[in-house]
């Protein structure tokens, strides 16, 4: 083979390329790889390649190796803290349910007064509408008076008729206690001196059958004997009042409270004064009010006789408990503005310790239920000295009705004057 010059080498290098391109468009699949150019020898000594630094390999892969550790160990840890904090916010949610002081099942109660008229007779005019506040002493209704008015004249007239036998009585009694034996008998003595005393005691029934007639007619008008809200009300003009039978409720005002359930498990914690907090549906404002007492005894169906007179004890399953609920009393102290109080109402209720500061911020407070909850899953609950006194202390009743009094008895003199003048007197000429 002949060996190529120079010359002819360079010429098909030259070639090649050209003849690539040319077949490369007319197919249009771009243009080819490119080929990395061979290195040439250098020609002077500018074109020296200089030595490269190469970094220090083994410190490179230690500080690599450090810090994919520390990444791991950054994940790690992580998901621990984490997991530690999924458990301590799931222990601090199950003794706050299952043991702390609180309860869904609270419920505001009041007192009503069933209002029942004293008399029988029609209604001929009512003075109030459903829902009308009320204050104590106004007239709800009245009552037909005239029969009333009758019988209040009529005792009036016949105390005056009983008053005036009495004093034409006594007189003649008296005339006769003060003549000698030869005009009177001790018999006739005291017969005028018994009359004198019959009249007496008819003249006393007159006049408390006057008073039971006189208050008779101011009970026909029916008072509220609290202040309050007139509730379901359905009586009408006309319809007939019985005495006795209610027929027109009022829901005593001053008497809200508030009745939380709790179970028999949480109430080593509630003690009589502590502060309580009870938050309506519908509103998050709570009322703020302090235990007043708590009930000491529920009913249980264990107590009921069988038909032989013999205890008939429920059987029950050992592994399923249910715990009791028992009443506690709620005294409200404060209502937030805008949240109404009605009987029936459900609250949720929570009791606190009363020595508990209400000047503490919340992340005191926070912190310090937290400690107090997590405290108590490792001990079991040890029950406050005192908490339950012998004498539970009561409210001083509010409302008292006023007591009806007979009026004080006149004398014969003053309902008839002059009638009756002494025996001393001369006869008056008419």
């Amino acid at each position: 083979m002949e060996t190529l010059s120079s010359e002819n080498r360079a010429a098909l290098q030259d070639e090649k390329p050209a003849k690539a391109q040319a077949y490369i468009d007319d197919r249009g699949d771009g243009p080819p790889p490119q080929r990395p150019a061979a290195r040439t020898a250098p020609e002077g000594p500018d074109d020296v390649p200089q030595a490269s630094s190469k970094p220090d390999t083994p410190a490179l892969a230690t500080r690599d190796t450090v810090g994919r550790i520390l990444l791991a160990l950054g994940k790690r840890l992580s998901t621990l803290a984490i997991a530690l904090v999924a458990i301590l916010v799931a222990l601090v949610t199950w003794q706050q349910y299952v043991m702390a002081p609180w309860t869904r099942d609270g419920t505001v109660r009041v007192q009503v007064a069933n209002v029942a008229p004293q008399i029988s007779g029609q209604i001929n005019h009512v003075r109030v509408v459903d829902n009308q506040f009320v204050h104590r002493g106004d007239v709800l209704y009245t009552i037909e008076a005239f029969d009333f008015e009758v019988a209040q004249r009529t005792g009036l007239a016949t105390v005056q008729q009983r008053a005036a036998d009495l004093q034409v009585k006594e007189v003649q009694s008296d005339r006769r206690q003060h003549l000698s034996n030869l005009a009177t008998t001790p018999e006739e003595q005291q017969t005028f001196a018994g009359n004198a005393v019959q009249a007496k005691a008819a003249l006393d029934a007159a006049q408390q059958q006057l008073a039971q007639a006189e208050i008779n007619l101011r009970r026909t008008k029916v008072l509220s004997p609290v202040n309050g809200y007139v509730t379901n009300l359905l009586m009408r003009v006309g319809d007939f009042a019985r005495a006795g039978s209610s027929n027109i409720s009022i829901i005593d005002a001053d008497s809200f409270w508030i009745d939380g359930y709790f179970e028999e498990t949480k109430m080593a914690g509630i003690c009589v004064g502590d502060r309580a907090e009870a938050k309506l549906m519908g509103y998050s404002q709570p009322i703020i009010g302090h235990v007043g007492t708590v009930t000491r005894g529920i009913s249980t169906s264990n107590a009921a006789p069988g038909s032989q007179g013999l205890p008939n004890v429920d059987p029950i399953f050992t592994w399923v408990r249910l715990a009791q609920r028992v009443p506690v009393r709620v005294f409200i102290d404060t209502v937030p503005a805008g949240v109404p109080l009605v009987s029936g109402m459900t609250a949720t209720v929570t009791v606190r310790p009363a020595a508990e500061s209400d000047h503490r911020g919340w992340l005191d407070r926070m912190r310090r239920d937290v400690l107090d909850q997590l405290s108590e899953l490792f001990r079991e609950p040890v029950a406050r000295a005192n908490c339950l006194p012998v004498f539970t202390p009561q409210r001083a009743p509010t409302e008292t009705l006023p007591a009806e009094t007979a009026p004080r008895a006149i004398s014969p003199e003053q309902i008839n004057p002059g009638l009756a003048p002494g025996m001393i007197l001369s006869p008056r000429i008419r």
